[in-house]
């Protein structure tokens, strides 16, 4: 397994980019497939697995990376495949490729202590059918604005296509309204870094005809996990529109071992960016069940 210094986006605001100066980019492989992983924190300690949603990398996390590897943790984020810098597999169109590529990666990174994973929206669907698949990969999955509970809202999120648009500007404005539409609930939350953020990761998403969110997937696999399963959710996160209370009561009923539910006030999907204090305070309680 090749290990290198971080590499970080250059529009990080100074003190965010001096605190995690000091991650390793790591990059494993499985059937030919490279999986880049980002590291912080001594191998000795207790590992905690941040997987990123659809059309993201990494940097979904950069708010809350530094606060958890200051708690203790030794946090591992991969750009999952068909993500970020990662590769994507041969005729993958979906999650259910992903599991064997991270439960491989996890291996080669070889953690020393309890793993437990964290799933933001698609990363949450990922996280669940990895432990399903595999058991004995983490003690705890921590689902965050995670899809796939069957019980989305009945009105489609309106979102609109960039790819087609002549210039940065021009997407820049169809990355504000989807933003705005799906991410945030709050309009100061959308500034310029999220925006930065956002503009990167699209460009680099190699799996754009995902459908399985809107099934029960996630439901379904839940009853094989047999790690301890607690949720956060931001208040007015946008899949579920007044059906969050529906969330809350079912997802106990489905994971045979289960820990914590929070609600994140004031807060939409993109809850770990746009509430990241308060997410990181109740996500540090979760993991020390």
């Amino acid at each position: 397994m090749n290990s290198f210094p971080i590499v970080l986006p250059d529009f990080l605001p100074r003190e965010l980019a001096h605190a995690l100066a000091d991650g390793q980019r790591r990059v494993t492989q499985h059937d030919g497939v490279r999986l880049v992983w980002h590291t912080w924190g001594a191998p000795e300690r207790p590992a905690l697995v941040l997987l990123h949603g659809g059309s993201g990398s990494w940097t979904h996390w950069v708010r809350n990376i530094a606060p958890l590897r200051d708690a203790g943790w030794r946090v591992l984020v991969p750009d999952l495949p068909g993500f970020g810098d990662s590769d994507l597999p041969p005729g993958c169109s979906d999650v259910p490729q992903l599991p064997v590529h991270l439960h491989a990666g996890l291996q080669q990174l070889k953690p020393q202590g309890p793993v437990q994973i964290v799933g933001f929206s698609f990363g949450g669907m990922t996280g669940a059918l990895w432990l399903a698949e595999y058991p004995q990969d983490a003690q705890a999955l921590v689902l965050v604005g995670a899809p796939g509970l069957g019980l989305t809202v009945p009105e489609r999120i309106a979102l609109k296509g960039w790819r087609h648009l002549p210039t940065p500007e021009q997407q820049n404005e169809v990355h504000r309204h989807n933003l705005m539409a799906l991410m945030f609930e709050r309009p100061e939350s959308l500034d310029g870094l999220a925006l930065a953020l956002h503009a990167a990761n699209v460009q680099r998403d190699r799996m754009p005809r995902r459908r399985l969110s809107s099934t029960p997937i996630v439901a379904e696999a839940l009853p094989r996990v047999q790690a301890r399963v607690s949720a956060i959710y931001g208040e007015h996160d946008a899949l579920y529109r007044q059906r969050l209370a529906e969330v809350r009561e079912a997802l106990p009923r489905w994971a045979p071992h289960w820990g914590q539910w929070h609600t994140v006030p004031g807060a939409g999907h993109w809850v770990i960016y746009e509430a990241a204090e308060v997410f990181n305070a109740a996500l540090l309680k979760v993991l020390s069940l």
